[in-house]
Formats: structure tokens, C-alpha cells, sequence
């Protein structure tokens, strides 16, 4: 790897804002709020971990996302409510690959009361912002439990173009087939419009407060 692949890399840890959410690098301070907001198990259904039932094993995911960080492997962040600030979820770049200017977003989980607000919407437009705009990728990737009829509808959704399945891909503890969808950047601008798009008809829906 030479050090322009390296430095391809230098800024990629920031904080992303916006309207509904901010995502902030990964810090121990998180930990406590995160956990609570972690309690649904519907939320680690297909996920490596079962279920977060204890501070113990969140500590386990916990300790493992700042892990991955400081040894620079992946970027972990939190995902924090714009308007009170409190930590709501995570989300992550992994899979750096500065030679060949890709990288994976993915360990994407948000607490169910921020479901359908348009907070993931949002972190994904900051998130893909960032790696197109500011870093210079060409691909971002995503990879979803196949099984995970939630996940892949909203990659679509984006829209990512699905690959294909990956059978057999991960041994998460479980046995798992991957699906596989990427944007590259000439896609860039159609996806920004349509996430841009659908925020603004989500913020007409939303109530205004006095």
C-alpha cells in the first residue's frame, strides 16, 4: 500500500451532522446510554451478538467497536438524536480498502424508538456523503444477513444494486448467506437526490412544535 492509499484515510474518523441525527466517533462515554437504547432484542436478531440482555455482553460488542477503531481496522461511530443529543445507535466503515478506494458500510443498528423517523436515512446520506464527497471512494458496499427482509428492502431502497448472495459467506456464530449490494459513485448523485427527497417528505410529516 503506498502512502497516498494510506492517506486516502487521514479524515475519515469525523463528525458527521445533520438535521436528525449526528454521528460522532466511537467513544467510552457512549457506552452507558447506548446500552439502553440497545435493549429491544429485536434489534440484534441478525447480528453476531443475540441479544444484549446484560451490560456484560454489550460491554463485549462495546469493547470490540473500540477495539477495531484505535487499531484503525474499522470506523465506529454513535449515532446521537440531533435535538437531545442522545446516543440512539452505531454504525460503522469497515472493510477499508484505500487501493482500490472502497469501503463497506455495515454493523448499522439504531434503537426501535428511532425506527421509521428517518435516522437511518439520514446516517446513511452523512455516511455516503462523506465517502464520496470528502475521502474519494468509487464503491461503497453493503452486506445483509440474506434471511433479513428489513435490511435488504431498505438497501434497495437507497438505491444499492444488489450483487448477488454470498452463500455460505459468514460463521456468524450461525451460518450465514450474505447479500450483497454496492454503489459506486457515478450512482452517487441519483442516490443523494432520493435520500435528500425522502427526508423532505419526512420532514412534512413531522409535527412542529411552539
Amino acid at each position: 500500500m503506498s502512502g497516498k492509499d494510506e492517506r486516502m484515510w487521514e479524515n475519515i474518523s469525523c463528525r458527521l451532522e445533520g438535521s436528525l441525527v449526528i454521528l460522532e466517533p466511537l467513544e467510552a462515554r457512549h457506552e452507558k446510554d447506548l446500552f439502553q437504547a440497545a435493549q429491544d432484542p429485536e434489534i440484534w436478531r441478525w447480528m453476531p451478538y443475540n441479544a444484549i440482555e446484560t451490560s456484560e455482553s454489550f460491554r463485549a460488542w462495546f469493547e470490540d467497536a473500540i477495539t477495531v477503531s484505535e487499531t484503525g481496522a474499522q470506523v465506529a461511530f454513535a449515532t446521537l438524536d440531533a435535538r437531545t443529543g442522545a446516543p440512539v445507535g452505531s454504525t460503522r466503515y469497515l472493510t477499508l480498502r484505500p487501493e482500490h478506494r472502497g469501503l463497506e458500510i455495515g454493523w448499522t443498528w439504531l434503537a426501535s424508538s428511532a425506527w421509521r423517523t428517518g435516522a437511518n436515512t439520514e446516517a446513511k446520506l452523512l455516511m455516503l456523503e462523506h465517502a464520496f464527497e470528502r475521502l474519494g471512494c468509487q464503491r461503497v458496499e453493503f452486506l445483509a444477513d440474506a434471511r433479513n427482509e428489513r435490511s435488504c428492502a431498505a438497501l434497495a431502497a437507497l438505491p444499492a444494486r444488489f450483487e448477488g448472495i454470498l452463500r455460505k459467506h459468514r460463521l456468524v456464530p450461525r451460518l450465514r448467506d450474505s447479500a450483497c449490494y454496492s454503489i459506486i459513485d457515478e450512482e452517487w448523485l441519483e442516490v443523494k437526490v432520493n435520500l435528500q427527497r425522502r427526508l423532505q417528505k419526512l420532514a412534512k410529516r413531522r409535527p412542529t412544535y411552539r
